[in-house]
This record gives structure tokens, sequence and C-alpha cells, in this order.
């Protein structure tokens, strides 16, 4: 006959993990049995590799389908971990003993799986009770997870569970299939003539694994004609924050990095090494943390715990000792954060099983030096060197293809600029995402190329071609650039809506400017450009035409990206052509008035009128002749959100300020919003310097400049223009 051995635990709990070490160590099992979906265990073969370091998880996903998929993670304070190196350290075979994913992933669609489907009743929440404690995670940490107590602390929850779960008969369907398969794999170790057998399980299990078991003939009735799916497995990294939440085998715990701790430093001692780290960690950050500190905050969290009459100290007697010696609420968040929480991030065997979108990644994150955290992080490119351009271009490569492992940061520098600031953050769920997208090909740029592809030929939008196209070359994907480029052309001349030409200007002069920057052939876009600005000369007059304010307000915004789009690339259109569209637009009756203030700062900014003529204009909108309400849309296209024009200018300051002045009460009332609309998204500098010239009381401007060059300054200036430049002197 076989001894069994049932260690009932606590999926990620410190203190099982500890139990099971000390008793395998004690018992000597000729075989180990672990809760863990059949169909994993050749995934095991690869425990004691170098490169396999928790938190890490296996994946397990139906082939044809990796949507449907469920993450087992593992952190190093895990039970089961900790069973699989005993094993492989002391040479004893490991069996999964849980039921195959290939039954379980059936029925899952659009969701993860959730494996450790919690009980009706809680186990935890009744033992707990009993004992008279109304916190069971509390409870449940004082009695096993601090202590690790080997054997005798699986006897004690063997008979507890046994006493909660009552006739012992499972909650559900499902959790009767599981159990009824890791029976079976139980009496296939004893048929294989195992003397000594331990079985690591979840706690809950263990009275029906129990002796005496139910008939063979049964359990086999149970498993008889279940469906099943073909599964691919293999290992991915996980996080401690991932740890955090429920998704995947075993509930999630709240406090991982805690965990962590008390796995690696158990016992009273503990505490006082938790505390150094705390301390480490806010001098970092710049805090203060003195000896005085930690001898304080130790001392505390000991009487804590004596108050609230716990065996030792535990989280909340830690974090209660921080937040009030320590920390303060700004130290106690990071704390939390860094300490309770965790970015730890596993990594996984280059030659272990993956789909080849996933390895060529891998490869590349290491050809430019660019690892995988699961901290967010900051990082800044120079993209005219060639390992930050190797970088901007495989992030942006992730992006095309929809794996977001990187952002752009907007207002720290542009995608079309040699400066990049990017937010970083890897999610194991990317994994699924990248396997997901494999059948777009087998490298990023492959993958990244077949997809963009993919998404212009079902573009509708002109802008989403150009969209298409801005992505690709900031991707350096020259198999997409020109026949995207072609699709754009033939677009282009056949969409009748002037008003998506302007939009797919501006992209496509960032393109044409910044592609030498970053080394990318923009040379085929000057073609299609030229096109679109001819379309955009002819149709914008009538585009601007009987408008309603909504529709006004964007085509005043598209204007001004037009007029930004031929200066960034310096086309000989706005010197000659574009201006007399301007200008038309200016002066037709049946053109909103926010498009005609518009059109006359645009005009104003660029050179094409001059003070008097902008001066004129502004008058006659503001005459007796237009309606009040015409005159303050006037007003608000013209300023534009800036009062700049008005402080430099003293006549056309002086224009508007007759015209304010000169409106009847009623007239003042109905242009009120308008005003306060236009006036309030000023700056207050702004504001403030206007509100004294109108009261004369403004400093007397001065030139601010002598009559001389300074010769040495000259020069200094001279030789940073030359550095930018790349000229040499």
């Amino acid at each position: 006959m076989s001894e069994v051995r049932l260690l009932g635990i606590r999926h990620h709990g410190p203190g099982s993990a500890r139990s099971v070490v000390r008793a395998l160590q004690a018992f000597q099992p000729s075989v180990v049995l672990v809760e863990l979906p059949a169909d994993c265990e050749r995934a095991l073969d690869w425990v004691g590799h170098e490169q396999l370091q928790p938190p890490i998880a296996l994946l397990g996903h139906v082939a044809d389908q990796p949507q449907r998929a469920a993450f087992l993670p593992f952190a190093s304070f895990s039970p089961e971990w900790q069973a699989f190196t005993w094993a492989q350290q002391h040479g004893v075979p490991v069996r999964a003993m849980d039921l195959p994913l290939a039954h379980s992933l059936i029925d899952v669609r659009d969701d993860m799986l959730q494996l450790a489907v919690p009980p009706v009743d809680d186990p935890l929440g009744s033992l707990a009770a009993a004992a008279g404690d109304p916190d069971p995670e509390r409870w449940w940490d004082d009695v096993i997870e601090h202590r690790g107590d080997g054997e005798p602390a699986f006897e004690a929850v063997a008979e507890a569970m046994a006493a909660v779960r009552g006739s012992g008969e499972a909650a559900s369907v499902r959790e009767a299939q599981r159990e009824a398969h890791m029976r079976k794999v139980l009496r296939a170790a004893e048929a294989e003539g195992h003397e000594r057998i331990a079985v690591v399980c979840g706690a809950w299990h263990v009275p029906a694994l129990q002796a005496p078991l139910p008939s063979a003939k049964a359990d086999a009735a149970t498993l008889r004609g279940l469906p099943k799916v073909k599964v691919a497995v293999s290992w991915v990294p996980w996080t401690h924050r991932r740890l955090a939440s429920t998704t995947g085998y075993g509930a999630g715990v709240r406090s991982p990095g805690w965990y962590d701790h008390v796995f690696r430093h158990p016992g009273p001692a503990g505490v006082s090494v938790w505390f150094v780290q705390a301390a480490r960690l806010l001098r970092d950050r710049g805090m203060s943390a003195s000896p005085d500190h930690l001898i304080a905050a130790t001392r505390a969290a000991a009487a804590l715990a004596a108050l609230r009459d716990r065996p030792r100290p535990g989280l909340a007697e830690v974090l209660d000792a921080a937040d009030t010696v320590m920390a303060g609420s700004t130290g106690l968040a990071l704390i939390e954060r860094e300490l309770i929480v965790g970015d730890a991030i596993g990594e996984v065997p280059d030659d272990a099983p993956q789909v080849p979108l996933a390895r060529d990644l891998a490869a590349q994150q290491r050809a430019v030096r660019l690892k995988p955290t699961a901290d967010v992080k900051l990082l800044e490119l120079d993209v005219r060197t060639p390992n930050a351009r190797n970088r901007s271009v495989l992030l942006h490569r992730l992006a095309a293809l929809g794996v977001p492992w990187g952002t752009v940061e907007e207002g720290r520098g542009s995608s079309g600029t040699f400066r990049e600031t990017w937010q970083l953050c890897w999610e194991p769920e990317l994994t699924i995402r990248l396997i997901e997208l494999s059948a777009h090909g087998t490298t990023v740029r492959a993958a990244a190329a077949h997809r963009l592809l993919e998404l212009a030929e079902g573009a509708t939008a002109l802008a989403d071609l150009v969209r298409v196209l801005d992505q690709a070359l900031l991707a350096d994907l020259p198999e997409v650039v020109q026949p995207v480029v072609g699709m754009v052309e033939a677009h282009a001349a056949h969409d009748p809506d002037v008003v998506q030409v302007i939009d797919t200007l501006g992209p496509l002069a960032r393109a044409m400017r910044y592609g030498d920057v970053r080394g990318t052939d923009a040379s085929s876009l000057r073609r299609v450009f030229d096109g679109l600005v001819v379309r955009v000369l002819a149709g914008t007059v009538v585009a601007c035409r009987s408008l309603a304010p909504e529709a006004a307000a964007a085509m005043v915004e598209r204007l001004a990206a037009v007029q930004h789009a031929l200066g960034l690339v310096d086309h000989p259109a706005r010197r000659a052509e574009w201006p007399a569209v301007l200008a038309l637009a200016a002066e037709r009756s049946d053109v909103h008035g926010l498009v005609q203030g518009r059109a006359a700062r645009l005009l104003h900014d660029g050179g094409a009128w001059n003070r008097a003529r902008v001066s004129t204009r502004l008058s006659r909108a503001l005459s007796v002749g237009a309606t009040p309400a015409h005159g303050a849309a006037f007003v608000e296209g013209f300023l534009a959100g800036s009062g700049t024009v008005l402080v430099h200018d003293s006549e056309l300051l002086e224009v508007i300020d007759t015209w304010v002045s000169g409106l009847t009460a009623d007239s003042f009332d109905a242009t009120m919003p308008l005003l306060r609309r236009t006036f309030g998204g000023f700056e207050p500098a702004e504001r403030r310097q206007l509100g004294l010239l109108l009261a004369d009381e403004a400093p007397a401007r001065g030139t601010g400049f002598g009559d001389e060059v300074h010769p040495e300054r000259a020069n200094a200036a001279l030789a940073t223009v030359r550095q930018l430049l790349g000229v040499v002197s």
C-alpha cells in the first residue's frame, strides 16, 4: 500500500510554501502530485533552468483561438512552485493532476479562465468566525502564512476543511470533474508502485482526496465524454502587480510584495528587516528615515500586534506603524506601491516554447537593449542616434501591430521630430496579444507591415489612409509606404469632401519635413502632397460657406492646420495662392464670422496683410452695419485664444475697445458670452497687460536693443547656430 500525504495549501501562500518544503524534506516522497492542469506537465521540464525566474506564469490557450486562454501564475512564495523546485533538485518526478485545459477551455469565449472557482461558502470566513476573528485574511495569515510549521500545519488544515466542507460533495459540476481527475491521477501513481506519494493541492480539495476514495468507476463516469480542444502551453513572464488581481489560477493576493518578504524573512526578525527596506526606499526618494525611526516603527508594530491580540505583527501593523512613525501619506503610498505590491517581473528562457512572433520580439528587445518591465517607465529618445532610432522603430512597429507596450507622451516631444518620449509598461496580457497577431507574420516587421496593409485596404476615409501612412513611415516600413501612397492618391482624386483632404495635409507635411531626421525616404509623398494642395486651394472657399457655428469652429482649426502644413514644407502656395484663398474667405459675406476672423488673423501672421489692412477689415466687421453677434464671432476667430497681437498693436486694440464701448446694453448682454469666452482664453499676463493699456497705466515701451552689435555675444550665438545646423566653422 502507498503512503499518501495530503498537503493542503493556499495558492500564493508564503507560510504554506515553507510548510510544503519542510513536509517534503521530512517525507521524502517518490513522486509529487500537484494541483495543475495535466496538459501543463511537459512544461515543468523547464523548472530548474537558470533563466526561468518567478514571478512567471503558464499560459494555456486554444491553438486556433488564442483569445480563449488561461494564465496560471507562480511566485517564488507559491507552494506549487516550491514543490516543483524541490522535486527537480531531488530528482523526484512531478505529476500534474488537475483537469486538463483541453477540457476547461472549452467553456471560455471572451474572458480569461478562472480556474480556481471559490466554493459556495467561504471556508476561511467560517473558520475565522469560529475562532472569533471577523477578518478571514488576517486569521489565515496568523495561523498559517506567518508560521510555516510543516506537517502539523497540514494535519490541522485537513481537519478544519473537513469540518467546513461537511458531506464532501463538490460545489459545482466543474469542481466535481476536477476532483475526479485528481483522484484518477492519484490512483495511477499508486498503481505505478510509488511507496510515498505527496499531494500538493488547494486546502478545499483535501477532503475529496482522503481515503476512502470513491470508486474509480464513478470518477470515470464523471469524466466520460467531456468535450476537448487542442491547447498550446508556454511559459511567460508575470508580475507582482498582476498577482494582486484575481486573474488566473488561484485567487490573487492583496500584497504580493509583502508575501514575498514574509517568505524570504520569516519570523519576528522579518519585521525589522522590512522596516530597513522601507527606510532605504524612502531615502532613495529623498525622504527622511533615521535609525530612531526604524526602532520606533518596529516597537510600534509589536505594540499594535499585542493590542490587537495577534501572535506577531502582520501587514496592517507594519503599515500603521510606518504611517505613524516614518512615512506619512506620501511615503505610505510609495511603500504600498513598491514594497507591499511590488514591481517584480519574471524571466523566461529564450529557447522555451513560444510563438515565432514572440521569439522575434524578444530577440529585438535584446538587440536594442530595451527590457520589458512591469512598472511604468519614461523613455527619452533622440532618433538621430542609431540605437535610439532602432528603439523608436521597434516601438512604432509594435504600436502599428496593436501591441501597446509603449505610448508616445503628448507635450513631451512629437513623434515627427528628432525627440520622442515614450511611456512603457509591459503587461502579461500583451503575450496573448502577440499570439493572436502571430497570423500576420513570424517577425515584428512582417506582422506590422501585413496589419497596416490590411487596415489600409479596409479604410473608407482619406484621413484613415494617411494615418496608416504616417504609422508606416514612423515604423520604417517602405513595403507599406509605396502601396499606401498609391491608395491615398487614388482616394484623393475621387473624394469630393475637401474637408477630408485638408485633414490629410498635416500628417503628410510632418512625414515630409521630418523624414530626413528619421532616415525615412519620404520623396514619394511630395507628388501626392502637391496634388492635395491643389484640391485644397480649389475647394476651401466653397467649404467655408454657410457653416453652422460648430462646423465653423472646426473649420477655423483646419485653416490654421493648412497654413502650418504649407509652412512646414515651405510650399510655394503659402506665399501666393493660399493667401488669396484666405482673403476670399475673410471678405465673403456668406462666410461665418469665426472663419472670417481666423482668415484675417492668418493673413496678418503670414505677412500677406499689413497692419492697416487688418485694421480696416476689423473695423468693418465691428461697424454699425454689422450685427454685434457677427462682430463678436469675428473677434473670437481673429484673436484665436491669444491676446499677444493686441498687446503689441495699439491700433487693433483701440478698434476693439471702441466697438465694445459703443455697444448698447442689449447688444452687450447678447455678445457677452462670446466676449467672455474669447478674452477668458488669454493668458493671465496678457489680460493684465491689456487692462493696463486700456487704463493708460502701461509703462512706456523701450526698443530693448542697442544701436550696435556686440561682437563677442554675436559670435557665441553664431557658434550655437552652427552646432545646431551641423556647419563646420
